[in-house]
């Protein structure tokens, strides 16, 4: 069987999760939460970030710092995970969901500004499958109705727009290191901060409301009590096992954009003969080959490709289905326009195969399949 997902692994992970218990420091921020965050503000070049347990609690975190309440609107996709909304909704906001673009499946970012009303706090672009939003087209509009920006860059890492790091555009971006991400801790994700002034408010929100990274940086003599907050710190063993594909991300995305450009070359004779559709990465993104995905004709192609795929030992998936679309987001929120793209891409779209250790003998074995489904 040849999976749609495995876990990426290195070959270091155990060593240094070795190292971390023989640290005897396997909490949170330890030398190897504190080692992957100088590597990702580095790689970003973002002023500050700090890892997380999950890309939700980072997107929560977000939340809370840009101060969403009860009877605020956040613009974003319907077309994402769960998490993007559930992170306002939390915090009493209601999410009010745009279309899509057909091309990129991101954010269309033409309606953004049609849907603010007075009620509007934030707007959360969502970069799918690892290619940007139009950034500039959103930082405008967010700066003209003075709106925070906070980017649900789970799928990102190693990818850019117009040669700035997604998730840095706005206050706040958010990464995932869930274990179908091109780079895995388990669990695990990061908040990246944008601006200086929102450092401390973060990090006590992080300590459970304390000011305890000051008193371990000795700026105080003890840690007290400051705010509201929670435990969003992960443990330095999951940052053990991540600072070992840290280490080796450009291979990791080199590999998989191997792999994603296989998949390409291979399928574009279907794609000209109009028989799927494949992804458009506009010429000012560089993707990280997060996913490799087709579109068919319709929700019974797919599933009969499905199918297909599946009695020949080959396990591909379908993706979100539209939030607005769901029991909660129907409660928590509306959409705003016209659903004109939303539903009807998210019935075409079929993920392939996609992982650091794929081969190209397997990605040839699944092409072969999928023309012979076609013909």
């Amino acid at each position: 069987m040849i999976n749609f997902n495995v876990p990426p692994y290195t070959g270091k992970e155990i060593e240094y999760m070795k190292q971390a218990v023989e640290n005897q420091k396997i909490c949170g921020d330890g030398p190897f939460t504190r080692k992957c965050s100088e590597y990702i503000e580095e790689l970003t070049q973002t002023t500050k970030c700090l890892l997380t347990t999950s890309c939700t609690h980072a997107t929560e975190m977000a939340a809370f710092l840009i101060d969403i309440k009860e009877g605020d609107e956040v613009i974003l996709p319907s077309y994402t995970f769960v998490s993007t909304a559930n992170a306002f909704v939390l915090r009493g906001a209601r999410v009010v969901f745009v279309d899509i673009r057909p091309d990129t499946m991101n954010i269309d970012e033409t309606l953004i500004e049609d849907a603010i009303t007075e009620r509007t706090k934030a707007i959360a672009p969502v970069h799918y499958a690892g290619v940007g939003c139009e950034m500039d087209t959103i930082m405008d509009i967010a700066r003209r109705y003075n709106l925070a920006v906070v980017e649900d860059a789970a799928q990102c890492i190693m990818a850019s727009y117009k040669g700035k790091a997604l998730g840095t555009f706005g206050e706040f971006g958010c990464f995932s290191f869930h274990e179908t991400k091109n780079l895995s801790m388990g669990e695990g994700g990061a908040l990246l901060i944008r601006d200086v002034r929102d450092i401390e408010a973060a990090e006590i929100l992080r300590e459970k409301g304390t000011d305890r990274s000051r008193y371990f940086r000795g700026q105080v003599d003890k840690y007290r009590w400051q705010n509201y907050g929670s435990s969003y710190l992960p443990s330095d063993m999951n940052a053990a096992y991540l600072y070992a594909q840290l280490e080796l991300a450009e291979e990791i995305t080199q590999a998989r954009l191997a792999r994603w450009n296989q998949y390409m070359e291979l399928l574009t004779p279907l794609a000209k003969e109009g028989k799927i559709e494949l992804p458009y990465i506009p010429d000012h993104c560089t993707h990280n080959a997060h996913m490799f995905y087709i579109k068919t004709k319709d929700m019974e192609e797919r599933s009969r490709l499905i199918e297909h795929l599946k009695k020949k030992d080959i396990l591909a998936v379908f993706h979100y289905v539209p939030l607005h679309s769901a029991p909660a987001g129907m409660k928590y929120g509306r959409f705003h326009g016209k659903d004109k793209y939303t539903t009807k891409e998210s019935e075409r779209i079929l993920r392939l195969p996609m992982f650091y250790k794929l081969t190209e003998d397997e990605v040839e074995y699944i092409t072969g399949q999928i023309k012979e489904f076609y013909k």
